[in-house]
């Protein structure tokens, strides 16, 4: 069987623990005021690696670039809070002739849902929401919303009540009913889509946009990937009392010293940006996207219309080690603390109603069967074995639309990230480049109790 797939991808080009997650013991220290350092470096037979196992996996990335697969990649594996293997090779831009770096800035896209879902559980800690809320607790707009139940003779929409209103546990795992706007295939995704509901001028008018729309399915019914966690930026701002943008500041980035990620890439940075680049279907080719040649590529150089919580953030391989490490570490990142264990342990859970009818319509499982459960926006994994996966049980998941992709394995103390600039990357070759990297991984920790 293949191994699961840790990168969740529509096929467009779009930005987008078992029941417990296993903590490991968090490094206890007294708040810094400094910021915290980069993670330390080891040898990897030090944490249980063969190094010439770890060459596999270096020659297969290296692999995709050399075969034009992928401009450039940069790879990351850190195991009991030590980087083994941290490597860029490629190109950043072909045009430019400019070399991939370690420290190069990236569209993560949808990568940005688990930091929104941080986000969330920051303000889920201080009591001010809870999963079993309805999400118009906190957006009066959604009180009324129908559910759509078809097209009359005319093609009109029919609607329907829905059986309860949305909640927020299902809002933050995708069952809540909304649509995406991602695919045509359905008249909600549709009006999605003629409204213009991700290229909103600002959160609200987002907000207002989806109230006007009925629910794809009814609420809690099946999984159904969505706008869902650009909903939840909305609610943070109306929570903090701050934009999306500051609370990610103030509550996130800095305290976990993401020193390069946000929503825009300023003047002084640009010079390390990625290229982002598609496949020409007749040749074969890496074809350069630039905001000129689509309206769905953001111009991050400027301010965006709105701050998509759900796929908007651009960051460094360095920076999301900084998040992937503090979820290992029980919401501690060097002394500084963003979340407790138990609120670690609650999003990194499998918080799926058991209402959810599994769908194997969407990347490599169904989301809700035995194999695959979904926590505060990202996968976990429920069952390896079901699953055809080497991680362990209780690892977590999720990736962006131009490639980039990470998981965190909580009971091998260990997490990796992948990071590419090329849309639906996620079918590079025959398996994936994320679902090759981790049968290479996991087949080099040959002493996994070191």
């Amino acid at each position: 069987m293949r191994t699961i797939l840790p990168v969740t991808l529509v096929a467009v080009s779009l930005a987008l623990a078992p029941a417990a997650f296993a903590v490991t013991a968090a490094r206890h220290h007294h708040p810094m005021k400094a910021a915290p350092p980069a993670l330390a470096t080891a040898s990897p037979e030090s944490v249980g690696f063969s190094a010439e196992r770890l060459e596999r996996l270096t020659d297969a990335m290296h692999g995709a670039v050399d075969h034009n697969e992928v401009a450039g990649i940069v790879t990351l594996l850190a195991r009991h809070g030590k980087v083994v293997s941290f490597d860029a090779y490629g190109k950043r831009s072909i045009a430019a002739g400019a070399p991939m770096t370690k420290d190069a800035i990236f569209r993560i896209y949808s990568q940005s849902k688990p930091l929104t879902g941080l986000a969330m559980m920051i303000l889920f800690e201080e009591g001010k929401w809870r999963l079993d809320d309805p999400v118009s607790k906190y957006i009066p707009e959604f009180a009324n919303l129908k559910v759509f139940a078809g097209l009359d003779k005319d093609g009109k929409p029919l609607t329907e009540d829905p059986v309860h209103p949305p909640t927020m546990r299902e809002l933050v795992t995708h069952t809540a009913g909304f649509a995406y706007g991602l695919g045509a295939d359905n008249y909600v995704d549709q009006q999605y889509q003629a409204l213009h509901v991700l290229r909103s001028n600002g959160l609200k008018e987002m907000i207002d946009k989806i109230a006007t729309l009925p629910l794809l399915y009814q609420p809690g019914t099946k999984w159904s990937y969505s706008a869902s966690v650009d909903i939840q930026g909305y609610i943070v701002e109306k929570l903090s009392g701050q934009s999306l943008e500051d609370f990610m500041r103030d509550h996130i980035f800095k305290p976990l010293d993401m020193k390069d990620t946000g929503f825009t890439v300023s003047a002084d940075k640009v010079s390390r940006f990625a290229s982002v680049y598609a496949v020409n279907p007749k040749t074969s080719a890496l074809v350069e996207v630039t905001p000129a040649m689509s309206p769905l590529v953001q111009d991050f150089t400027k301010p965006p219309p709105m701050d998509s919580g759900g796929g908007g953030l651009i960051s460094t391989t360095e920076d999301y080690a900084h998040f992937c490490q503090m979820m290992l570490d029980g919401g501690e990142y060097r002394g500084v603390r963003v979340l407790s264990p138990a609120s670690v342990h609650l999003m990194a859970s499998d918080v799926l109603e058991n209402t959810v009818v599994p769908d194997r319509g969407f990347a490599e499982g169904a989301f809700g069967g035995e194999a695959l459960g979904f926590g505060v926006d990202f996968a976990v994994l429920k069952n390896a074995a079901k699953a055809g996966s080497l991680a362990q049980d209780g690892a977590i998941w999720w990736g962006g639309a131009a490639g980039t992709w990470f998981w965190i394995d909580p009971k091998s103390d260990l997490f990796f990230l992948g990071m590419v600039q090329r849309y639906n990357v996620g079918n590079t070759g025959d398996e994936g480049l994320s679902s090759l990297a981790q049968t290479l991984v996991y087949s080099a920790l040959v002493d996994p109790k070191r």
